[in-house]
């Protein structure tokens, strides 16, 4: 187990530092004079942290019962939709001048994430 998450950083550190650099210049150059509610740093954080604990939720589960890893996947998949939903709680709530570039900023990523998680998660079980 131990192999496969360092296996698992090994290519998450790089696929999350690609992307914030991409992102973070993009944001940059193109977002003019607006700012965001969330930092990049903020929205990579968050991504990592969630991609991490998830795919650490789903091995555990694949090593101590086989049978129940897709479940695991999709119950772990449901929560992030539910952590998701909490971190953009207080950009629902405030009065962004832009709130669709803001939630295109942080959903972009996720769902990018996501896919890296089920590609993974794939592996897992076959």
């Amino acid at each position: 187990m131990k192999h496969q998450l360092l296996y698992f950083l090994k290519i998450l550190i790089p696929f999350t530092v690609v992307l914030l650099v991409l992102h973070y210049f993009a944001v940059r150059e193109l977002s003019g004079s607006y700012t965001f509610y969330y930092s990049v740093w903020s929205i990579y954080a968050f991504h990592f942290i969630i991609t991490f604990l998830i795919y650490t939720a789903v091995l555990t589960v694949s090593k101590n019962l086989p049978e129940k890893t897709g479940f695991a996947f999709l119950a772990c998949s449901g929560l992030k939709m539910f952590a998701a939903v909490i971190f953009l709680v207080p950009l629902i709530k405030g009065k962004a001048p832009e709130p669709i570039a803001d939630v295109a900023a942080f959903f972009i990523p996720y769902f990018l994430f996501l896919f890296f998680e089920t590609v993974f998660a794939v592996k897992l079980l076959k």
